[in-house]
C-alpha cells in the first residue's frame, strides 16, 4: 500500500527553489541537507499520478501540476518575481483556470483551480 510519492527534480542548486515553491507557492521547507531540499505541507491531499500523451489544449505535458486557491495571485507573483508565463491564464473546457510557467529549473509547471 503506498503511503506517499516524491516528486525528485534534478538540479545543481536547490536553494534557488526557494522563491518559487516556498515565497510564491508557499510551500514548507521541510528538509535541507545541502543536496537536498524538500519543500511540502503537511495538508492531506488526493494522491495522484498522471500518464499522458499531452498536456491538454495541444500543451506539452508538464512536469508538475499545482492547484491553488488563486490563479490569478499566484501568476501576479510569479511575475512580479521575474517569472513569465509561457501559456494562459485561460480556462480550460474541462473545468480548471490555469497557466504553465517555468521553474527556476526549466521545469514546466503547470498552475491551476478548479472553476
Amino acid at each position: 500500500m503506498v503511503k506517499r510519492i516524491v516528486a525528485n527534480i534534478a538540479v545543481t542548486d536547490p536553494a534557488a527553489a526557494r522563491t518559487f515553491y516556498e515565497t510564491i507557492l508557499g510551500l514548507d521547507m521541510l528538509m535541507d541537507h545541502g543536496w537536498i531540499v524538500t519543500y511540502g505541507s503537511d495538508t492531506r491531499m488526493p494522491l495522484q499520478v498522471s500518464f499522458a500523451t499531452e498536456g491538454g489544449s495541444g500543451t506539452p505535458v508538464p512536469d508538475l501540476s499545482i492547484e491553488v486557491a488563486d490563479v490569478a495571485l499566484v501568476l501576479e507573483q510569479m511575475q512580479a518575481a521575474g517569472f513569465t508565463a509561457v501559456y494562459g491564464p485561460v480556462t480550460e473546457p474541462w473545468g480548471v483556470y490555469r497557466f504553465y510557467v517555468r521553474d527556476p529549473f526549466g521545469k514546466l509547471v503547470n498552475i491551476l483551480q478548479h472553476v
